[in-house]
């Protein structure tokens, strides 16, 4: 019997802020089974250390990837349970000879979370300046499925057009706008409904926020009983 080929999700992390987002999309994929090609680009290593004083390191990628993985939105560490890593292979982000630079690299799609504006016009445009441009550039020319988790407010017209390229090439745009429905106690609710949306967008299965089921109050706790 022949070894099943190894078939990942690239996910991209750009500089904008919400590395929460990213994390809460890792520990989604790694959960549901699946493998992870992971590029991190130079920016959103300085958005890392500044929302997590985590200094992303390409020779400790694994320790700090863990370490990262470990920490909730609110920054604090052993928030989470470190999840098994064995499934994520790293490129960085100036190797522009990585596998997935090329469409013959088997890949299931591309995640970017957050995606910056500045991200946004460079794939929108195709400029492929580092690896997470070229790969989302790749995703698309394969048809393959590409999910924009966009993370700016307000949003100016240049990048509506670029969002409307990104859309018209056959990209999902998704806002991390989270929803209040699912019934939030936590910053982490917030968080984990957008990461779950993005999760949606790829078809991969999750259970990070209670979905709507047609019941007008059903998100609000039961009312305590007076005394």
């Amino acid at each position: 019997m022949t070894e099943r080929k190894r078939t990942p999700w690239v996910v991209g992390v750009s500089g904008a802020s919400g590395t929460p987002y990213a994390a809460a999309v890792l520990r989604g994929l790694l959960a549901a089974g699946e493998s992870v090609d992971l590029v991190v680009s130079r920016a959103s290593r300085l958005t890392l250390l500044d929302e997590t004083g985590i200094a992303f390191r390409d020779a400790h990628w694994r320790e700090d990837l863990g370490e990262w993985l470990e920490r909730g939105a609110d920054g604090k560490p052993a928030s989470f349970a470190r999840p098994d890593l064995a499934g994520v292979r790293y490129w960085g982000a100036g190797d522009l000879a990585a596998g997935p630079s090329s469409g013959s690299y088997p890949v299931k799609g591309m995640l970017i979370v957050p995606a910056s504006t500045a991200c946004v016009a460079g794939v929108a445009l195709g400029l492929s300046k580092d690896l997470l441009q070229r790969v989302a550039s790749v995703t698309l020319k394969e048809r393959r499925r590409l999910v924009v988790c966009v993370r700016e407010t307000p949003l100016n017209g240049q990048t509506l057009k670029h969002l409307v390229a990104l859309d018209e090439a056959g990209a999902v745009v998704l806002p991390a706008s989270p929803a209040f429905y699912a019934g939030a106690t936590h910053i982490q609710d917030l968080v984990d409904f957008v990461a779950g949306r993005v999760l949606d967008a790829a078809g991969v299965p999750h259970r990070l926020y209670r979905r709507w089921e047609g019941e007008l109050g059903s998100s609000r706790p039961p009312e305590a009983s007076g005394g």
